[in-house]
Order: C-alpha cells, then sequence, then structure tokens
C-alpha cells in the first residue's frame, strides 16, 4: 500500500472519530483537557488495535467476526445513542451520557472501531505478513484518529456554546451516533 493510500485510509477511519468528537466537544462547552487527551487516545489506540486484531484473527477467527462486527457497533452506537436522547429530554441533573467519563470514552472508541477489524483482515490479504510490516499502517491511523479526535473536541468547544443556544447538543448527538451505527449496519448487510 502506498503512503499517500494508507493516509486516506487512517482519515477515512478517523472520520467516525472526529463526528462523535465534535459532539463531545458541544456538550463538554468548555476545555478540559485532560478528558479531550483521554478520549483522544483511546479513539487512536483502539484504531489502531483492532486492526491489528483482525490482522492476528484472520487464520482462525475472521468468518465469526466478520459474520457479526456490524450489528455489534450498530447495538453499542444505538444503545449510547438512545441514552443520548434521552437524555436531551431529562433535567440537567440527572443526565447519564458524560463524555467526561472513562466508561463512556471507552464505549465510544470501542464502537467506532470496530469497523476496523475488517481493514486487519484485508491487510492480512494484501501483503502485510508480519508484524513489522504492519507498523507504519497501524501508527498511521492510530496517530491520525488521535489528531482527529482532538480537532473534533475543539470544533465542537469553539461552535458548541453557539449550538447549545438554540439546540439540544444530546439530542443531535444522540441522533448522530445512531445514524452511524445504521450507518454501518446497512453498508455491511448489503456488501
Amino acid at each position: 500500500m502506498h503512503f499517500i493510500d494508507l493516509i486516506l485510509l487512517a482519515v477515512a477511519l478517523s472520520m467516525d472519530c472526529f463526528t462523535i468528537s465534535i459532539i463531545s466537544g458541544v456538550t463538554l462547552r468548555r476545555r478540559l483537557w485532560p478528558a479531550i487527551l483521554r478520549m483522544s487516545f483511546l479513539f487512536g489506540f483502539f484504531q489502531a488495535l483492532m486492526p491489528l486484531l483482525g490482522w492476528l484473527g484472520t487464520t482462525r477467527f475472521s468468518r465469526y467476526i466478520e459474520a457479526y462486527d456490524h450489528w455489534i457497533a450498530f447495538g453499542l452506537l444505538a444503545f449510547l445513542g438512545g441514552r443520548m436522547i434521552r437524555d436531551s429530554f431529562l433535567p440537567e441533573a440527572s443526565k447519564t451520557f458524560d463524555p467526561v467519563g472513562l466508561k463512556s470514552q471507552l464505549f465510544l472508541a470501542v464502537a467506532t472501531s470496530i469497523d476496523a477489524l475488517a481493514i486487519g483482515i484485508t491487510f492480512a490479504f494484501t501483503g502485510y505478513h508480519t508484524l513489522t510490516d504492519l507498523t507504519l499502517p497501524l501508527a498511521v491511523i492510530g496517530f491520525t484518529s488521535l489528531l482527529f479526535s482532538i480537532m473534533g473536541n475543539l470544533l465542537g468547544i469553539r461552535f458548541g456554546k453557539r449550538i447549545c443556544r438554540r439546540v439540544r447538543p444530546e439530542l443531535i448527538g444522540g441522533l448522530i451516533l445512531v445514524v452511524i451505527g445504521f450507518k454501518v449496519l446497512i453498508s455491511h448487510l448489503c456488501q
């Protein structure tokens, strides 16, 4: 794979992280660097880990993973999106979606990276035969996702103040998560 192709792949994989990070920034409304950096690290880590797991599992588990990965991603995203939609109608004190919470960040990181398992399976069939071969692609994917997550959070914080005056960010964020979940599900079912 050429380096330009690798960059384009990394950008494509990081788009879900970017979108969810924007939602997180809108919800945060201020720069909480520890939360932003942890979320960005988790997104980058899982975006790099999942292709590795897909590559490792290709010989043994690929047929099992491919059959259900889209349902798992859809379920996680729909669950989190549904909670955010519900929270948008609750008083501020009783909301459960917390973009600062480790549990929420882990759920989001795993849910947005499950489709990257397929990339790892693809790597196994396109000439990446050793772990050393995978080092550069995994590093580029992880680092790109980390950068896009930081940028998304900062954009959400910057423009979220104006958005929050007019709309409920949790409602929009929840709807976006559900739409991303349906996109993953439909794209896999139509293949």
